[in-house]
Parts: structure tokens; C-alpha cells; sequence
């Protein structure tokens, strides 16, 4: 049994939206798979890395981080046991051997001291229960200028494309989900350069990073996927029927701005963050 920090974000993380996930990797690697450059130009991995990924879901970063570490491993963290049991299946079909995963909150899974060079995260750092005690935990297994590498969502633009194209839902979305509880933790650049000194970081930089969210192949597609997405289900649980197929409608008819030959593609906004581990952190 491992110790859990945030027993909140395991339970929701291995209920429903987490086996959603696990079996939908390709959409939700669709919807961020345009950041996945931005953020591994930010990490640097060379042949010979050690890398650990926090919060890989279903591997999907993990395994690119262990094809650039060819020479070198990948390990990857989640709370999510149907996730991990996906992310082990890619990566054993893609004959991956030096790419491994670990069920664990990364907060205060036992992580082996200066075992990796580089950490990066796909949005995963933002579920920390203590992202000052998370971040000085893992500074521990980083080598001395260890990297640092994470991405993490931009506020919210309320004029902006992503909310034009799901208006049909903004009378409707009046809580989190389960696993969407902390997702603005991280959204103020202040508190993130604060969080990562107060971790035994230095050097934070906070870029904004800009790039297209795949959401499906039509406008039907994409609705279909808004629809089934942890959140809309979560607060669409009680519509009734003929409720469902008028939102359903007008997203279709709304997502249909953002068609082309490539797919329903949105433009997304992140923070891309680097950061270097300083001195060791005090164990508090």
C-alpha cells in the first residue's frame, strides 16, 4: 500500500473520469499532443537521462521522454491505477524496456535520492495537495542542477475561442469534478515562481506557450468528446434527454468555426515553466 498526500485526487483518479481516461488515451493526448514539443524543447532530455514524469496518466509524455532517453530511462508517476495499466500496455506494445511506472502520489512516494536529471510534467504537478512540500520532495530526487520542466493551464479567456465554441455549457457548469479539483492551482505565474523557490528551485521562467487542441475529426466528433469529458458529464449528470440533445446541437453547430482539414482545433494557451534544482532543500 503507498501513502497517499491527496486521498481525494486518488479516489476520483481511480473512479470513473480516470477509466474514461485510460480508455480514451488518444483523445486526450489529441487535445494536448500540440504542447508536447513546446515542452520537451523546455526539458532538454538527452540520450543518457534519467526521467521522471509526474502524473503521466497514460503514459503518453513518459514514453516520448524514453525514446529521447534512449540510452538513459523514463519512469513515470500516477495516482491512477487504470491510467497506469493503460500506460503499461502502450508501452510494452511499442517495446519500450527502458520506460517503467509507478502507482504513487509524487508529493511523498519514496523516490530514490539524485535518481533522476530531469523532471518534467504534462499538467500532472497541478493535483499536489502541498506544492511546496511536493516540490521540495521531488527537488530531493533531482542531481544537483537537476531540470524542471512542467506545463500548466493559462487563466481562462471568458471572450476567448474555447468559450465561444462550449457557450451551450456555461449555464451548466457550476462545479469541478472530482478530478478537475485544482486544476487553477497554478494559474498565477507569482504563485508558481513562489511555490518552486519556496520548493529549492532557482532559475523559474514562466513562458506562455500557444497551440491547437485537437478535439475530434467534425464538429459532431468534438461535440460527442466535450460531452463525454469529466466535467461537462459531472455537471450534466441530471439533464434529461431532450436537455442533452439541444447542447449537443448547438455545440456542433458552435465547434463548427474551428473545423479544418485536420480535424476540430482549437487554440489553447498554457504556462510552459523550466526551473534548475539549487542547493538541496531543507527536509523541513
Amino acid at each position: 500500500m503507498y501513502t497517499i498526500a491527496n486521498r481525494r485526487q486518488a479516489e476520483a483518479w481511480n473512479d470513473w473520469e480516470g477509466v474514461h481516461w485510460a480508455e480514451h488515451p488518444e483523445r486526450y493526448d489529441g487535445m494536448m499532443g500540440a504542447f508536447n514539443a513546446p515542452l520537451f524543447a523546455a526539458a532538454g532530455i538527452g540520450p543518457r537521462d534519467r526521467v521522471l514524469d509526474v502524473g503521466c496518466g497514460t503514459g503518453r509524455t513518459t514514453r516520448l521522454a524514453g525514446r529521447r532517453a534512449h540510452d538513459g530511462n523514463a519512469v513515470g508517476i500516477d495516482l491512477s491505477a487504470p491510467m497506469l495499466e493503460r500506460a503499461r500496455r502502450d508501452a510494452a506494445a511499442e517495446g519500450l524496456a527502458n520506460v517503467t511506472f509507478e502507482q504513487g502520489d509524487a508529493q511523498v512516494h519514496p523516490l530514490p535520492v539524485h535518481g533522476f536529471d530531469v523532471l518534467i510534467s504534462r499538467g500532472g504537478v497541478m493535483f499536489f495537495a502541498d506544492h511546496v512540500a511536493a516540490f521540495t520532495h521531488l527537488g530531493h530526487a533531482l542531481v544537483p542542477a537537476g531540470r524542471l520542466a512542467f506545463l500548466c493551464p493559462r487563466p481562462g479567456d471568458p471572450g476567448g475561442a474555447y468559450a465561444r465554441a462550449t457557450a451551450a455549457l456555461s449555464p451548466f457548469m457550476r462545479e469541478a469534478s472530482p478530478t478537475s479539483r485544482g486544476m487553477g492551482s497554478l494559474l498565477d505565474p507569482a504563485r508558481i515562481r513562489h511555490v518552486l523557490a519556496a520548493g529549492g528551485f532557482t532559475g523559474v521562467e514562466v513562458v506562455a506557450c500557444e497551440a491547437p487542441m485537437t478535439f475530434g475529426a467534425d464538429a459532431g466528433d468534438a461535440a460527442d468528446f466535450v460531452l463525454s469529458m469529466g466535467p461537462t458529464r459531472h455537471n450534466l449528470r441530471h439533464a434529461g434527454p431532450s436537455t442533452l440533445a439541444r447542447i449537443r446541437a448547438e455545440l456542433r453547430d458552435a465547434l463548427a468555426e474551428f473545423e479544418t482539414a485536420d480535424g476540430v482545433r482549437i487554440p489553447g494557451s498554457v504556462w510552459i515553466v523550466t526551473a534548475t534544482r539549487g542547493s538541496a532543500p531543507s527536509s523541513g
